[in-house]
């Protein structure tokens, strides 16, 4: 049984996955965009490490 944490890490990376996914495809993104979607992620991969620690403690 997963815990509430991989379920929480398998969710952000699936969501990371997806916003990569629609970056890389699309070829008319605008600057303001680009920017967004790069803040989204850095927060993304902010959760998921807060989450690796806390799965480690």
């Amino acid at each position: 049984m997963q815990s509430k944490i991989d379920k929480a890490i398998e969710y952000y990376t699936f969501k990371s996955n997806e916003l990569l996914t629609y970056i890389n495809s699309n070829q008319n993104l605008t600057i303001d965009k680009i920017i967004e979607c790069g803040e989204e992620l850095a927060i993304l991969e902010h959760k998921m490490t807060a989450l690796e620690v806390a799965k480690e403690n």
